[in-house]
């Protein structure tokens, strides 16, 4: 097998990331799709990225494989890439993996955490916290459809409250990698994430298989906090999802980054631009507002560009809105 996570692992010991731990941007549907991933390659690229989750069942359906491919399109910068799945099935998901497997990823990821009721209904998402016989023959139908590949699971610290029980039996299938977000399934995002349960997280993956990393993933705001928490809680890593939205500059070590407000706009008709060019014809334009929400914010004008934007029909709205825009801006300097 070629485990990529294993570059992340110390020669000897539990496998803490000391000093730096590694960061992951966080699938999250209708958002990391290959557009935004290929902007956050260029201008900060994190250790590990992973595409939007994708069912299972509809990549073993003909017509739901050719709607849903578009999810696990990449190109080499994002490498490694990992592709993400959802299902309930053990058998759609062998032949799902084994797809992974012949579209070259580097590794498959597992979700086990979606609060997304027509996820839950299918079992699949968070339902499986409720399931752990069933969650585990998951990850062996995963493993036995890709065995080349590396097998992570994303979840929740639980359903209702922390569930120890689960943790340990799909620690049990030896994950190349366990991301948690350090919520329950009923708390959704409302409150402040558990991240004192990430020591006990920590204690059982020591106890029951060592090689596993583990990746916090909650409330991180940028690589410092992130930094801080790793050290503080003892995990290898850090997933960051939200914070990463308007701000592709996220995980740069490069204090240069384009933060002023013609280079974020520029950034963002960048993006608009790559979406008509990947997904024309293939995925709705309006994919694009929760990113304009997220570009303009805090200048002067913010709020007028916005709802400019958001009544966007193309890129090319876009490219003139923003255009006219920055002269107005510049001038008025």
């Amino acid at each position: 097998m070629n485990n990529f996570w294993q570059k992340f692992q110390p020669k000897t010991g539990p496998p803490l990331v000391e000093n730096k731990p590694l960061f992951c941007l966080a699938p999250m549907a209708d958002v990391t799709d290959a557009a935004f991933r290929r902007i956050i390659a260029k201008y900060g690229k994190p250790d590990i990225m992973f595409t939007e989750f994708t069912s299972a069942d509809g990549l073993c359906n003909t017509i739901g494989r050719k709607k849903l491919l578009i999810n696990l399109q990449y190109n080499e910068e994002e490498r490694p890439i990992v592709a993400q799945l959802f299902g309930a099935n053990p058998e759609h998901m062998e032949k799902s993996a084994e797809l992974v497997k012949k579209l070259s990823f580097d590794g498959l990821d597992i979700n086990m955490g979606c609060p997304d009721r027509s996820v839950e209904d299918q079992g699949a998402g968070a339902a499986l916290m409720k399931n752990p016989k069933l969650a585990r023959k998951i990850i062996q139908a995963a493993k036995n459809g890709a065995p080349a590949l590396p097998v992570s699971v994303k979840t929740r610290i639980g359903y209702s409250k922390f569930d120890e029980n689960f943790f340990i039996e799909i620690l049990k299938e030896n994950l190349a990698a366990l991301t948690v977000h350090l919520r329950t399934r009923k708390e959704m995002s409302e409150v402040p994430a558990h991240w004192e349960l990430m020591p006990k997280i920590v204690e059982l993956r020591n106890k029951i298989s060592p090689e596993t990393l583990i990746i916090g993933n909650g409330d991180i705001k940028d690589l410092k906090e992130g930094r801080e928490k790793a050290k503080q809680y003892g995990c290898d890593g850090i997933m960051i999802g939200r914070a990463a939205l308007g701000n592709p500059f996220l995980f740069s070590e490069n204090k240069n980054v384009p933060n002023e407000v013609e280079g974020r706009l520029k950034v963002l008709l960048e993006h608009a631009m790559l979406f008509k060019k990947l997904f024309t014809g293939r995925k709705n334009f309006a994919v694009m507002k929760k990113h304009f929400k997220a570009y303009v914010a805090g200048f002067a004008g913010a709020k007028e560009l916005r709802i400019k934007l958001m009544e966007a029909e193309n890129a090319a709205e876009v490219k003139k809105i923003i255009n006219i825009f920055l002269r107005r801006y510049g001038s008025g300097r």
